[in-house]
């Protein structure tokens, strides 16, 4: 059925070559621009493969079709560089059918070739499905090479028929093809590393506001540009000076021998906006603007004019770019610590976390790839430098520090695809249990801010750590070690019994089993060892142990295939004091990488973590406290894990677990509720049943009570299927949530008595805002569970699972993900719970049917997924038994709210103060 007819938003994205061009629908005051396209753009050969002839008048009447009075069943975008029209794609439906529509699409001759029509079709495929349109059609003409191959690379499926040399194209639009939408990544990410080029590896650079002041930020920049040794041209643009730090100053960019591709603009906020509008007219390609403190309006102009004229943004207040590619060689931050060269790329917000892990991380001896400070990321973000890192041929470990999401959803599918390749590591920040304040249902309760990004790192296999120091201790394992096997069973080796302890300790609270070692181990190892010797996990060496025994002891226990990952902890004593920096320097003669990885704890170190340098070039961490070392394998073990799974490529979704699902019908629902009430609410219990009927989610049988007598007959009629003969009353008035706070639920009625008694009670209670009550036959005693969406308005949808019933919040125990749901995201999402136990079984606690909750997951996913007006579901208490599921009490609510679709290629837009 058609959707609400929402006119087509203007988007700005990027084009094959890295261009910004500008896709809005087409108007009346487009005509001339439409008409100069058809004709002044396009050859004669062109027009011909257009209008299949050479007629003069096609042009005009191709203008007064598209920018005429609108029609209903007309669909015409444009997509502008500049003040250029430079391609137009339009669908229309025609003989009566709604769901089909005729496409026609026209590039200009000098566009063509760099993605003009592709980007044109896959914004315009997006606005056909909003109105309903399930199939494009188009006539085309044999020899039209340009547009076969558009439509054969697209992604959708196309179907093609020869009638009298004219080739006739149809293309379903199927809104779940996933093809589709690799090849809509592909094609993004392609663009999105064509556009950072000038960026990451700039042939030329300009420092805007480069002072004569020493300490300034504009010459500290400079100088740190021509001490890194940047390879391609230097230019210091200063209005007020002829030389800056030996630099040849230029008052302005028209004055440069050649244009820059890199701008650093480091000016007062004031000047900023007119510094990049000259920059864009001059034919720079990329700004990184070190100023901060802009106010609105000027941080409008700034972005105004990097769209406008196709340049990527840095910042503002950004610390600087960094890239040790030598055949660039950039260093334009003004941090402290000089990058070195290496192979971990980084992406900050704030200055000072950048140059704190550029410092630890230079203490670590780790390289950097690329560094990039985003400052108030008006523009490149995280996903744009994944996308950056996947395909630069260096970088093989990602550390981000993220303050904010633009798509997450986006970012999330290009961070499923990069960490299959490379970890990638973040600090979760600002975690806060601010989100509960208000929330209207225990869904959205449980929906916190660090409950949702945590959905979106483990989704993405992004590992998440909790602070800077974890975060370098992560990266100096898994830069430097293998991944230990999914299991993940860890070995203690330790000089000193207390050590040993204390790192066995540290290891169960980071979730790191240690497992008794087996027999034939611990007689190896005690065929090795001094006398007095313990060779349980940990394993005690006893402090007379020297550097050989040690060395032998690692390689026996690396060698076990009932070892995944080993601590060894040294101590200097007085037995063998002389033996400790021999027990060191006897590991790294060995080789840094083994089967498993190894991780070092020197109690005694004085840096929180160290690389040690083998012999063979490699090296192993160390680190002063066991409980880093045991965290650090925790992250090491969880990737591993979520590696070694099922990854369906790029998170195709559980459509295989709700097969009933009848969309239409939740449409016209949703539709018909909107309509009745524009600002939207809580649908009333029959809506809410039908709603969820659509998804065949299992709901108890419901009576609707207006008065007492119906009351009791509904309980007479729902009595014999309750548990013992009884029944449940719930009052019901609009807008209610939380019925059993409210006192308005009454359980185990079992005569007429009871429930005259309840009714009366609710009556006397709630008096005239009560419209009635609904009566439920009682349900035996199960296992309470808590389903529901939220609608996050940044995130999207989140489906959570929890222990529920009344005591829901009080457990606390919730699992999260953003929807799409995932096969693995159905099986996770059960057993990562702590009581999952109570789910799977115990040796006196028989399972319940995981399979239905599976289902009603998949139900929930599917329902976010087709409904964008849904903003809350709560499904509480779900009722799970051994043989199946069943819900008795659910929540909807719909707000008014246009689709989104987080796969369709556009640039983010920042928020932006609308103040002056």
């Amino acid at each position: 059925m058609p959707t609400t007819e929402y006119p087509p938003p203007t988007a700005e994205a990027l084009l094959a070559d890295g261009t910004t061009a500008i896709i809005r629908p087409l108007g009346p005051a487009d005509r001339d621009a439409v008409l100069e396209l058809h004709s002044a753009r396009m050859s004669e050969a062109s027009r011909r493969l257009r209008f299949f002839g050479v007629s003069r008048r096609a042009p005009e009447l191709a203008a007064d079709r598209l920018c005429g009075p609108p029609r209903p069943g007309l669909l015409a975008l444009g997509a502008w560089v500049g003040a250029d029209l430079i391609g137009e794609a339009d669908c229309e439906t025609t003989d009566g059918r709604a769901d089909t529509a005729e496409l026609a699409l026209a590039v200009a001759d000098t566009w063509q070739h760099h993605g003009v029509g592709t980007l044109l079709v896959e914004h315009l495929v997006h606005a056909a499905r909003e109105r309903g349109i399930r199939e494009l059609e188009a006539d085309t003409l044999v020899g039209n090479r340009a547009v076969h191959k558009l439509f054969s690379d697209l992604g959708l499926p196309v179907h093609r028929h020869l009638d009298q040399g004219e080739l006739k194209v149809r293309v379903p639009l199927d809104e779940n093809d996933e093809h589709y939408r690799e090849a809509v990544d592909e094609r993004g990410r392609a663009a999105g590393v064509a556009s950072l080029t000038a960026l990451l590896r700039p042939r030329s650079i300009a420092v805007i506001g480069a002072s004569r002041r020493s300490g300034s930020v504009g010459q500290a920049v400079l100088l740190k540009i021509r001490e890194g040794g940047f390879t391609g041209e230097l230019w210091a643009v200063n209005p007020y000076a002829d030389e800056v730090a030996g630099e040849p100053a230029f008052p302005d960019l028209s004055s440069l021998p050649g244009t820059p591709d890199l701008a650093v603009l480091a000016v007062p906020p004031v000047v900023v906006p007119g510094a990049a509008q000259e920059c864009g007219l001059a034919g720079v390609r990329a700004l990184v603007v070190l100023t901060s403190n802009l106010d609105g309006g000027q941080a409008r102009q700034l972005m105004h004019a990097c769209r406008r004229h196709s340049m990527r943004l840095v910042g503002p207040n950004s610390l600087g770019i960094a890239q040790t590619d030598p055949v660039v060689r950039l260093d334009a931050e003004f941090g402290g610590a000089l990058p070195l060269p290496g192979t971990a790329g980084i992406a900050v917000q704030s200055g000072g976390v950048g140059i704190a892990l550029l410092e630890r991380l230079a203490r670590l001896g780790i390289g950097v790839s690329s560094f990039v400070s985003l400052g108030d990321k008006f523009d490149v973000s995280g996903n744009d430098l994944l996308q950056w890192w996947e395909s630069d041929g260096r970088t093989d470990l990602a550390l981000l520090h993220l303050e904010s999401f633009g798509n997450p959803r986006a970012f999330s599918r290009t961070a499923r695809r990069v960490t299959r390749r490379i970890p990638v590591l973040t600090v979760d920040a600002g975690r806060s249990v601010a989100g509960r304040r208000g929330a209207a249902s225990h869904t959205a309760a449980a929906a916190t801010p660090t409950v949702t990004r945590e959905a979106l790192f483990r989704q993405a296999g992004i590992t998440a750590t909790r602070s800077i120091a974890e975060l370098v201790e992560t990266a100096a394992l898994l830069h430097a070690q293998p991944l230990p096997r999914p299991r993940g069973n860890i070995a203690v080796l330790s000089n000193a019994g207390g050590i040993g302890i204390l790192a066995a300790d540290a290891c169960a609270e980071a979730g790191v089993p240690l497992l008794e070692l087996p027999s034939e181990q611990a007689e190896e190892l005690l065929d090795l060892l001094p006398d007095g010797a313990s060779t349980g996990n940990p394993v005690d060496t006893t402090a007379a142990a020297t550097a050989e025994h040690l060395r032998a002891c690692v390689d026996l226990l690396a060698r076990s295939p009932a070892i995944d990952g080993l601590i060894v902890c040294l101590v200097p004593t007085a037995l063998a004091s002389e033996d400790g920096p021999e027990a060191i320097r006897a590991l790294l003669e060995g080789p840094a990488r083994r089967r498993i990885p190894v991780a070092i704890v020197q109690v005694g170190q004085e840096a929180p973590v160290r690389c040690l340098s083998c012999a063979d070039g490699g090296t192993l961490p160390s680190y002063s406290d066991p409980a880093a070392a045991a965290r650090a394998l925790a992250h090491a073990r969880d990737r591993a894990r979520w590696l070694a799974e099922p990854h369906p490529e790029h998170g195709t979704t559980a459509t295989a677990d709700t097969p009933s699902a009848d969309t239409p019908s939740a449409r016209r629902l949703t539709a018909d509720f909107l309509r009745s009430r524009p600002e939207g609410g809580w649908l009333d219990p029959k809506a809410t049943a039908d709603l969820l009927a659509c998804y065949d989610v299992p709901l108890t049988t419901s009576m609707w009570a207006r008065n007492e007598q119906e009351a009791l007959h509904a309980a007479r009629t729902l009595r014999p299927y309750g548990h013992d003969g009884r029944v449940v009353l719930k009052a019901y008035w609009p807008d209610q949530v939380h019925k059993s706070r409210a006192g308005a639920v009454r359980t185990g009625l079992a005569t007429d008595a009871d429930v005259r008694t309840a009714y009366s009670g609710f009556t006397t209670r709630f008096g005239a805002r009560m419209d009635g009550a609904v009566v439920q036959p009682m349900a035996a005693p199960g296992l309470e569970l808590l389903a529901g969406i939220v609608q996050d308005q940044v995130f999207g949808p989140l489906v959570v699972l929890g222990l529920g019933g009344t005591t829901t919040d009080i457990l606390d125990d919730r699992s999260a993900r953003l929807a799409p749901l995932t096969e693995r995201d159905l099986t996770t999402m059960v057993t990562e719970l702590r009581g999952a136990a109570l789910l799977t079984g115990t040796p006196v606690v028989p399972p319940v049917d995981t399979q239905a909750v599976r289902h009603v997951l998949a139900a929930l996913s599917r329902m976010a997924a087709d409904l964008p007006q849904l903003t809350e579901a709560d499904l509480n208490p779900l009722i799970a038994y051994p043989g199946g599921l069943i819900c008795v009490d659910a929540r909807v609510r719909l707000e008014p709210r246009r689709p989104f679709d987080p796969y369709l290629r556009r640039l983010r837009r920042p928020a932006i103060s609308e103040e002056p």
